[in-house]
């Protein structure tokens, strides 16, 4: 390696890296900047407009892009070595770069035409024209793989793995910035524009997908689509999933909190003072389902609450912390996976479907919760309201659920028919259900559901109303003496 061209708005590393190759006798070609900071720290380099012939221009706008740059990114060594020295172009071994941050400057509420001064021209044209021959040139688009230069250069230079694989990474880097840009723009005019670009990283093979015939990976960059278990086994695709639906619904508490998943809907849900009072009710709920469930806490597991949890049969564990000696007792369930609660990343939500994707944005909203029948809600009722609402919001739908103020009594998931889900969800109980609430995803097209309901021993109802039939269902209620709430937001989970 002889001749490296170093040009970063990101300085992190970046001296000890010029350092380790003027040390090593690499010629240094920078501009801007990352010249101006080398030659602070005292390291030799050879300005990019020297090297061309041409001033930098336009602010900085034109630096690099120019033939001996780009020729001496792009040519072939042994194919056009000859146009190279005809036009006294010099290969470049290594090229450093990574681009102005257009990413956080979108962020940063600066308008359109100083947002696109931060656009970056030259840094892309130079990685797609360095990764594109990868071959002969190095490409490093990350301040984490400085360290492989000293190791290639003292052995030799890069192998042509690692070259390949620095080319793969710079090509991801260009896409991400340019899919960065386009969603910018687009979005100015529509919230969904014509192409929406996605790019996901981190992508880890799973063993397999939601079947051992079915092949599949896990992309993300925060959230629970990052997240790897402090001990335990890899995690899975449903193991994914159902993470995905406890912590979503986990996230509706403040108080201390225990929810239990299986097959992506609650089976147990459940609150209290103590985060231990608080598993062992929602566990409760439905201990058969609990058995090889995903557990979501938000409070610190301390080796009491692990002692519980290792008498069940747990897939997975997720919670705010834990302690050493919890840990220390997890860990003689070897299979289950512990990890920690990951913060809420937010975006759109993205499902594909055949040919394509579906893609959704839930912008801020507000219930407006109205006690629409004779009898308001008591104070113990609204509690349980809320808490089955909460739960009612993470389960597919069609749903039922009966809660009174701390824990589920009963779910009703996922079932064609309304009635049939309250069904479900009283058969399960297995506790009284006299003096609970009860709470649908949607409204009530017949007063079927609540009769049903109440004859199970439910006196308050919510939904969001909005039926044709509301008047029948409101008579209904007033009949039975029940509080009945709507809140005008519905809640399908499909």
């Amino acid at each position: 390696m002889k001749w490296a061209l170093l040009s970063v708005w990101d300085k992190t590393g970046i001296i000890e890296l010029a350092g380790s190759l003027a040390s090593r006798g690499v010629g240094i070609l920078s501009s801007g900047g990352t010249g101006r900071a080398l030659q602070t720290a005292g390291i030799p380099y050879t300005e990019v407009s020297e090297y061309t012939g041409f001033p930098e221009m336009m602010d900085g706008r034109v630096k690099t892009l120019h033939p001996r740059v780009h020729g001496g990114l792009l040519g072939r060594r042994g194919i056009d070595d000859s146009v190279m020295e005809q036009h006294g172009i010099r290969p470049i071994d290594l090229l450093v770069v990574n681009l102005y941050p257009f990413e956080e400057m979108a962020k940063s509420g600066k308008g359109l035409d100083e947002l696109v001064e931060y656009i970056d021209i030259g840094g892309p044209a130079m990685i797609r024209a360095g990764a594109k021959n990868f071959r002969d040139v190095a490409v490093l688009v990350d301040p984490n793989d400085y360290g492989m230069v000293g190791e290639a250069l003292d052995s030799g230079g890069f192998l042509p793995e690692q070259k390949l694989a620095l080319a793969r990474k710079a090509f991801a880097r260009t896409a991400a910035y340019d899919a960065a840009i386009s969603n910018y723009l687009y979005g100015l005019d529509d919230m969904f524009p014509a192409v929406y670009t996605v790019q996901l990283t981190h992508g880890r093979r799973l063993r397999y997908g939601e079947n051992p015939h079915q092949q599949a990976a896990v992309y993300g960059s925060g959230g629970v689509a990052l997240q790897t278990p402090l001990q335990g086994k890899e995690m899975s695709y449903n193991n994914y999933l159902d993470l995905h639906a406890a912590c979503g619904l986990l996230r509706e508490f403040d108080q201390p909190a225990a929810v239990i998943v299986k097959h992506n809907n609650p089976c147990g849900v459940s609150t209290g003072e103590f985060i231990y009072d608080a598993y062992v009710d929602a566990r409760e709920v439905d201990p058969v389902s609990a058995y090889g469930s995903v557990v979501a806490l938000n409070r610190e597991v301390g080796a009491k609450l692990a002692e519980e949890i290792c008498g069940t049969f747990v897939e997975v564990i997720c919670a705010e912390s834990f302690t050493p000696e919890a840990l220390r007792i997890m860990s003689r369930k070897e299979n289950m996976r512990v990890l920690a609660l990951p913060p809420p990343v937010g975006g759109n939500e993205i499902r594909t479907i055949d040919g394509g994707a579906l893609v959704q944005h839930t912008p801020p909203y507000q219930e407006h919760w109205k006690v629409i029948t004779d009898r308001d809600a008591t104070e113990e009722e609204m509690k349980a309201l809320r808490l089955a609402w909460k739960v009612c919001k993470h389960t597919r739908s069609n749903t039922i659920i009966f809660a009174n103020a701390k824990k589920v009594l009963g779910i009703g998931a996922g079932q064609m028919s309304r009635v049939d889900a309250a069904k479900i969800a009283i058969d399960k109980a297995l506790y009284p259900l006299k003096g609970s609430a009860v709470a649908s995803d949607a409204f009530l097209p017949f007063p079927d559901t609540l009769e049903i309901a109440a004859a199970a021993g439910a006196t308050a109802l919510v939904q969001p109303g909005g039926s044709i039939r509301d008047q029948e269902v409101i008579a209904a209620a007033n009949r039975l003496n029940m509080a009945m709430i709507f809140t005008g937001i519905r809640y399908f989970r499909h």
